[in-house]
């Protein structure tokens, strides 16, 4: 082999190593910056979850206060008009509740039965395949 061929020959394996360590430094910079996508797209997608969770408890906190405030309003109302008859109701046997009708210690719920804030999935819940 003379000195020119393996000159040649070392400056093509040089370029090889160079191109390789190239691509492998593209593909890390690459994977880096899907990661980090990845991670602000799911604080974002968490962030909007509880912001509409806020939102809905918010709704549904303005719901129950207007029903309750439609019923004391009817509750008035009926006080109103039944106030003036001051007739009162004989119940039948049929209107009477029995025994079967009461609910047991069984089935009121207890506060660990209500869903809270910490049920909601994070991100980070999830496992995650790094290979």
């Amino acid at each position: 082999m003379s000195i020119k061929s393996k000159i040649a020959g070392k400056v093509v394996e040089k370029a090889k190593d160079n191109m390789v360590e190239n691509m492998q430094e593209k593909a890390e910079d690459a994977s880096e910056e899907l990661r980090n996508a990845k991670n602000d797209n799911a604080d974002k997608v968490h962030s909007k979850a509880e912001s509409a969770k806020e939102k809905a408890q918010n709704a549904l906190t303005s719901v129950k206060d207007k029903l309750g405030d439609a019923t004391e309003k009817g509750e008035e109302l009926q006080e109103k008009v039944s106030g003036k008859k001051k007739r009162k109701k004989v119940k039948g046997i049929n209107d009477i509740k029995g025994i079967s009708n009461l609910k047991s210690y069984r089935d009121v719920k207890s506060s660990n039965d209500i869903k809270s804030s910490y049920d909601i999935k994070h991100y980070s819940d999830i496992e995650e395949d790094e290979d």
